[in-house]
């Protein structure tokens, strides 16, 4: 089995990967610089999944596109991206994104946003009594996300990056990893080595829908991350977070610099590491439009 098939099968029993996607458009409001779409996305068969669409009101279709991955914060899910004062630049990603062109979509993940109101260790339980992971659901979502953002005659399917903080980080890397028509990732403080995680006794830093069974049987985070080579990769991370140990993201870097420049990709991924605990800070707000503007 190769290796991307060989994760996706660890995240249990999932729906049918080629069923029909429709979308509900719910309302149009003009926030200024762009136009926010909220949606109702049929994606899993399941429950609909309710999700911002950010169309630039700048640049011209089709445009780049962001799939943008909210934090495990309660119950704001996809209001992440248009809310201020969540991220260190005091300016949302919908408005920061869009300002260069960006179009940008997100969705609520299970127990998040309009699908909340099931406490998420409920939902574990449940799932994995039916044979499913909660983070393979998740990651299921957002992958129909990405068949629904490319199916869109206003983006640019050369052109589709990831991006999230924390929970959207993982799912950031995740997306990209096992889905090649992602062009560039970034993923923002939740860049862990799973040993080192459970050395410095951090498991219960993460929620428990970051757990896979038997993920590392066969993969260390790292093995996840090569799966994006020979592709852009930026990870930002914080050096008092304590939901990514130093010493494993250290591991993690030289693995994937050496990974990186193998393949004839040397310098396709950066770790930049800033003096903060758990946030995106200013600086870090800078490097990653930088890096969106040279890469997508």
């Amino acid at each position: 089995m190769k290796t991307r098939e060989k994760l996706y099968s660890l995240l249990g029993d999932l729906p049918e990967r080629n069923r029909p996607i429709s979308a509900r458009l719910v309302s149009e409001d003009d926030k200024g610089c762009y136009v926010l779409e909220t949606l109702e996305l049929d994606l899993n068969g399941r429950e609909p999944v309710s999700a911002y669409f950010v169309r630039p009101k700048s640049g011209t279709a089709p445009r780049p596109a962001i799939i943008f991955s909210h934090s495990h914060s309660f119950p704001m899910g996809k209001n992440e991206l248009i809310t201020d004062l969540i991220y260190g630049n005091n300016v949302c990603y919908a408005e920061a994104l869009a300002r260069r062109g960006i179009a940008v979509l997100c969705i609520d993940h299970w127990c998040f946003g309009e699908r909340s109101g099931r406490r998420e260790s409920e939902t574990f339980k449940a799932m994995l009594w039916r044979g499913e992971v909660m983070w393979g659901m998740m990651v299921y979502d957002t992958l129909r996300a990405v068949d629904y953002i490319v199916s869109r005659p206003d983006v640019d399917v050369r052109r589709v990056g990831t991006l999230g903080l924390s929970m959207g980080s993982t799912m950031s890397i995740w997306t990209a990893a096992l889905d090649e028509r992602i062009k560039t990732c970034v993923d923002l403080c939740c860049l862990s080595d799973y040993e080192e995680l459970e050395r410095t006794d951090g498991l219960d830093n993460h929620g428990i829908y970051y757990y896979v069974p038997s993920l590392r049987k066969h993969f260390e985070m790292a093995d996840i991350n090569e799966l994006i080579i020979p592709r852009s990769h930026l990870s930002t991370a914080g050096k008092y977070d304590k939901l990514t140990p130093m010493d494993g993201l250290k591991k993690i870097e030289a693995q994937l610099h050496k990974a990186y420049a193998a393949a004839g990709a040397k310098g396709g991924f950066k770790l930049s590491i800033y003096p903060c605990a758990h946030l995106e800070t200013r600086a870090m707000r800078e490097e990653i439009l930088a890096f969106l503007d040279r890469t997508l």
